[in-house]
């Protein structure tokens, strides 16, 4: 596994040194205001150096026998990744084949591998205090205040270096502590990358770029973890690059203004409350339904919502029914039946006279695409874990039981394809969208219906 050491390192070793560099960097920053970022860095890597091989010295006086230079150098490696880094987990981070790290106490720590098995690897810490110090730290090198995981505050919510999101709880389970860390693994996809990945044809592809560049308002769905953000970042990748659209999330995972591709996004990123509260309301709180509505002012062609999970729903259908479209969010649900229930239950959890009749009338004229996302996980039976696009809807109105209507253009085949394949015929609007952002409808002419179908 990359970043695993060949030689046996002395944790307890790793972890005396690592508070004594940090004593001294407290020390020494005293004094010294300009020792942060890299400068801190590079006289800590010194420090470490030097504790390294006083400890060396000292290992071969009480044993007679020299330390090799690979056990100094993987001791000195942990412990800059204890005092900068993530510590004994750092090395599970840097394995770009691991999408998800499961820490059930010091003693288990479980890997998912993409679309293999879990399997059991190297605790990240040899007791519970030592995990929760651990998590203390990464608190504060993350900018957050490094008294949590307590009995006043026994979560913690943060996003790591590397933009994995990391999710943790004590003290309100039993007497271990639960992280979860989710990995953003291959950032910088596109939807020909997700071709080769099995999880749509050519067909889609192209189907699905046109409705990008078509200005459609499209939801993606699916069950948690399917791979629905995966999808989005694809579909943003679409969007041209001198475009000046939006971003709005709980914690950046689209990295869209990040990605090398775009030069015109406006990233907007939610944050909790500081834990007081000022006339009634969380002091510094900003939601996602604050960052939608200041949003809808700044003249963006788009908005682009990470997950749809609470009352910012009715900002964003205002948003679908209001602009020129082209807006584009995530939802969970199970299966894309229950989308449109889904968020009519979003809209009467939100505050006002929100009802579920104005929910639906809301899908009918301002949803145009739903993009549902499946996944297929057999690791419990010694298989694989696939994601794939399983249905397309295109939303048509209302129909007359009050409850939007819908066309399903691709959906699994009827002879054992699960993943979707054209079924219906757009509507003649949509096609002749579609055609003009460059698709080619001819590509559907072996699939049970032509352009001519909808003409």
């Amino acid at each position: 596994m990359g970043g695993v050491p060949d030689v046996v390192v002395d944790y307890s070793a790793a972890n005396d040194l690592k508070r004594q560099v940090s004593e001294r960097l407290r020390h020494e920053m005293r004094s010294n205001p300009d020792l942060v970022g890299a400068v801190r860095e590079q006289r800590g890597r010194a420090l470490i150096n030097e504790g390294v091989a006083l400890w060396a010295d000292a290992k071969a006086m009480e044993h007679g026998v020299a330390v090799s230079p690979a056990e100094e150098a993987a001791l000195a490696e942990l412990v800059f990744a204890l005092q900068f880094r993530a510590g004994r987990l750092q090395r599970y981070l840097d394995d770009s084949r691991v999408e998800n790290i499961l820490i059930n106490g010091h003693d288990q720590v479980w890997l998912d591998f993409g679309d293999s098995k879990r399997v059991l690897a190297e605790p990240v810490a040899d007791s519970e205090e030592e995990l929760k110090e651990l998590l203390r730290d990464l608190a504060r090198n993350s900018g957050q205040s490094e008294r949590t995981l307590s009995t006043a505050d026994p979560f913690l919510a943060l996003r790591l270096a590397d933009g994995s999101r990391l999710q943790a709880m004590t003290g309100v389970t039993d007497d271990k502590t639960y992280v979860t860390i989710r990995r953003h693994r291959l950032r910088g996809t596109d939807l020909p990358g997700l071709v080769k990945l099995g999880t749509l044809d050519e067909r889609l592809r192209q189907f699905l770029a046109a409705a990008v560049k078509a200005e459609r308002n499209i939801m993606v769905a699916g069950e948690q973890a399917a791979g629905k953000t995966f999808l989005l970042r694809a579909l943003l990748r679409e969007i041209h690059p001198d475009e000046r659209f939006g971003t709005i999330e709980t914690e950046f995972e689209l990295w869209a203004h990040k990605n090398g591709f775009h030069r015109q996004v406006v990233p907007m990123e939610a944050r909790e409350s500081n834990g007081e509260r000022v006339d009634g309301k969380s002091a510094g709180e900003i939601t996602l339904l604050d960052l939608l509505n200041r949003a809808l002012r700044m003249t963006l062609t788009r908005v682009v919502v990470g997950e749809v999970r609470g009352p910012e729903i009715t900002a964003l259908m205002q948003a679908l029914t209001s602009g020129r479209g082209g807006n584009l969010a995530t939802l969970h649900a199970i299966s894309p039946s229950v989308v449109f229930d889904r968020i009519a239950e979003l809209y009467l959890q939100a505050r006002g006279n929100f009802s579920e009749q104005l929910a639906y009338r809301q899908i009918a004229n301002g949803l145009h695409l739903l993009v549902y996302v499946s996944m297929d996980d057999r690791t419990h039976l010694g298989g694989r874990r696939q994601r794939w696009i399983s249905h397309v809807w295109e939303i048509t109105g209302l129909g007359p039981d009050g409850r939007p209507a819908y066309n399903e253009l691709f959906g699994p085949d009827p002879g054992g394809e699960l993943r979707a394949v054209p079924r219906t015929p757009p509507s003649p609007q949509t096609l002749q969208r579609l055609e003009r952002a460059g698709f080619p409808a001819h590509l559907l002419h072996t699939s049970g219906w032509t352009p001519e179908m909808v003409r």
